[in-house]
């Protein structure tokens, strides 16, 4: 199969391959108490990003034989804030808003403050796991950040995504994000390498 990647510009079409991948995970149960709900909201919360994400950062997707079957969300940070997030994901997530509030203020105290990429949304289609796309997406933005001098940040979100984040450089930070009675995320940073040992 070929595959390609290439610069996103619909939110839309990234935030619901986003949420279409993670609306079942572990971080979207803790988020959203009803199980019908969490694919509407998700779709709502990720496009909102992925659209502030096109005016501060740089969205890819990967192409398998013309078909979209991956996006990576980066912002270059610091970034400001979405223009009255809180009040859109009261209006879209409605009981649940409490949460995301939670959420989003404990990554903001482990979030770095120091000049880096931060890496807030990776997310393959369903069924096309296994095929090294994951890793072509982070090759692509690496080659830059190992170019420009650039470190990177991320929050993994499960042992499995830790692991092939340890594969391409990064290095667990001291402390984990834990969610109150929830899952446990791995914020992880990456220095930026020398064109011959990049990954």
């Amino acid at each position: 199969m070929t595959t390609e990647i290439v610069r996103m510009t619909d939110a839309e079409v990234v935030g619901g391959l986003i949420a279409d991948t993670f609306h079942t995970d572990e971080i979207s149960r803790w988020l959203i108490h009803r199980a019908e709900d969490r694919l509407p909201i998700q779709r709502q919360f990720f496009t909102m990003w992925a659209r502030h994400a096109l005016e501060h950062g740089d969205v890819y997707g990967i192409r398998e034989s013309g078909e979209l079957a991956g996006v990576a969300v980066w912002f270059t940070a610091p970034f400001p804030e979405i223009p009255g997030e809180q009040e859109a994901i009261a209006s879209f997530a409605g009981e649940n808003a409490e949460r995301y509030r939670v959420f989003g203020e404990l990554m903001g105290k482990l979030h770095p403050q120091e000049p880096h990429h931060y890496l807030a949304f990776i997310a393959l289609e369903r069924g096309r796991t296994g095929r090294g796309l994951g890793t072509l997406l982070l090759r692509e933005h690496h080659r830059r950040l190992d170019a420009e001098g650039i470190p990177a940040y991320l929050e993994a979100s499960s042992e499995a995504s830790r692991r092939l984040y340890l594969r391409h450089g990064y290095v667990d930070m001291p402390e984990l994000l834990r969610l109150p009675d929830g899952p446990v995320m791995y914020p992880m940073w990456r220095e930026p390498r020398p064109s011959a040992e990049a990954g």
